[in-house]
């Protein structure tokens, strides 16, 4: 036992003079961390002018609205998913509308850069393959098949197959071939996509060269750096250099902090690294700080990645903690033969233990926080995917329906039968569409919450219960708190949609409520606890 305290301790001595020499980077890499809120200021200001750029012209042309969307887009791509995904949408509108193929085809590259970035490989592979190259003009077309190779490769990494993943590198080469001949070979683009290839192609003498020529002769902007410091780690990981990979991990972090991204691998690969040569404290700091980035931006792939690691470095940050209390204990052993100090020394000791329980609680409260989190925003994923798709369909429809229409009105306009113009507006049964949004409502929800009927009706006695009619999915009992679960809590949005009074909706809660077998104030915490699938 006192060999392995011994032992325990000598390691522990050894981490500590191994992290001194990494004090001074880490110390810089902490100062622009507490800056990131100034850095992301600056960035939202950029996007705020460009967004009353459009509300100060009124209704711009729209050539000026599809390059202030496209400013967006950039300003968000490597930001915030949703609303890079919205501006890429935007981009395509405007395209159409201009009924500009060129731009509808950049408009569709920029899709498939944010939905890679999300780790969606097959809506990014949908997206390039809508895209005529021909098109594109030489910019256009070298980020097309820059996109492609990355996406490729970065399939080859997530399969890790020993068929499939020579064939994605092989295509990837192909993509890169294609864009650096459009490149100048002295370009930032030519070199280290050029590294890249070599990387790859395990030609690492030439990787190496690529990107210590970019980062040593090259003015770069922090994204670039960030980039390119990132990928030199990854050779020197390789090559069994976790000094070096540790080094250029903090400054490509760094970079990342400057320049807003939160879409970044750098802090998450900075905090493995960490992680493995025993430095717990700075490990568990960096990956909290990679997660709030993935749920800012909102990358599942990168929330996954990150959740995945998380639990296992707070799991050793508990057993540090565990790891210090038992050298305490070792020393407090050892002290013991001094019979004048021992005193003294136990209520030292028993004082450290009481900090030490208090570290574990909050450690193991803020991981449990932190699931809780988590499995809420996995459930809010997935809502916000099922409903999305389901209101994309529902709006084509409608869509459909008044082109349909319009057809129609311009017929009877152009042949002057007014009379069956009338007939036409009199023929639609708004009571008919309010009745098939419901259930398709329903069945999105119901699709989601499969359950929810069941454990609603646990809720109340036998004789109380709601018994639905045959084919009947919800009834307006259950479709008021069916809002409820997702979220939307105020009255006046639930008797909106509804298309009923406030007052309606009032007395349906209180007569529904009131037959329940439990109090008032706890039944909508019980419709929130009603499980997703």
């Amino acid at each position: 036992m006192k060999r392995s305290l011994l032992a325990l301790a000598f390691l522990l001595i050894c981490n500590c003079v191994w992290a001194e020499g990494y004090d001074s980077l880490l110390t810089r890499l902490n100062s622009v961390i507490d800056k990131k809120k100034e850095f992301d200021g600056v960035k939202l200001a950029r996007i705020e002018k460009l967004k009353a750029t459009l509300a100060n012209t009124g209704n711009p042309d729209l050539n000026l609205r599809y390059n202030t969307y496209l400013s967006l887009y950039n300003e968000y791509k490597s930001f915030n998913y949703d609303e890079a995904f919205n501006y890429a949408q935007r981009l395509q509108q405007v395209g159409h509308l201009l009924n500009d193929p060129q731009k509808i085809a950049y408009s569709r590259v920029k899709l498939g850069f944010i939905l890679l970035s999300s780790g969606m490989f097959k809506e990014t592979f949908d997206s390039l393959k809508t895209v005529d190259v021909k098109l594109l003009n030489n910019d256009g077309r070298k980020e097309y098949y820059f996109l492609s190779a990355r996406t490729y490769y970065d399939l080859a990494d997530f399969d890790k197959d020993n068929y499939y993943t020579p064939i994605y590198n092989s295509r990837a080469e192909k993509y890169i071939d294609s864009a650096t001949s459009l490149c100048k070979t002295n370009s930032f683009e030519y070199l280290y996509y050029t590294g890249l290839k070599a990387l790859k192609a395990g030609n690492i003498d030439k990787a190496i060269a690529n990107l210590r020529l970019l980062i040593d002769k090259y003015k770069l902007t922090d994204h670039e750096y960030a980039v390119t410091t990132s990928t030199l780690s990854d050779i020197y990981i390789r090559i069994n250099q976790p000094e070096k990979a540790i080094d250029l991990l903090i400054m490509a972090a760094m970079a990342d902090a400057r320049s807003s991204t939160k879409e970044a691998a750098a802090m998450t690969n900075l905090a493995q690294l960490l992680h493995q040569h025993g430095d717990v404290k700075n490990a568990y700091a960096f990956i909290k700080q990679a997660m709030d980035d993935a749920v800012y931006y909102g990358a599942r792939q990168r929330k996954i990645q990150v959740g995945a690691i998380l639990p296992v470095i707070a799991g050793e940050r508990i057993s540090y903690v565990e790891q210090q209390r038992q050298v305490l204990f070792l020393y407090a052993s050892l002290l013991t033969v001094l019979a004048i100090i021992v005193v003294v020394f136990a209520v030292i000791i028993y004082k450290q233990l009481r900090k030490i329980r208090i570290a574990d609680k909050v450690i193991l409260e803020s991981n449990h926080n932190l699931q809780v989190s988590i499995n809420k925003l996995n459930e809010a994923d997935k809502i916000k995917e099922e409903y999305i798709g389901y209101y994309f369909n529902l709006i084509a429809e409608y869509i459909n329906k008044l082109d349909k229409f319009k057809r129609s009105v311009d017929n009877k306009l152009t042949t002057k039968k007014y009379d069956d113009i009338r007939l036409l507006v009199n023929n639609i049964n708004l009571t008919k569409e309010r009745e098939e949004l419901f259930i398709n409502f329903d069945k999105a929800f119901l699709k989601i919450f499969p359950n929810f009927v069941h454990d609603y009706n646990a809720l109340f006695c036998e004789e109380n219960r709601v018994k639905l009619l045959p084919n009947q999915l919800l009834n307006t009992d259950l479709r008021i708190f069916a809002l409820v679960r997702l979220g939307i809590s105020d009255t006046e949005k639930i008797a909106h949609i509804l298309e009923y009074s406030v007052n309606t909706i009032y007395n349906y809660k209180a007569r529904i409520k009131g037959k329940s077998n439990i109090s008032n104030d706890e039944f909508e915490h019980k419709i929130m606890a009603i499980k997703a699938m």
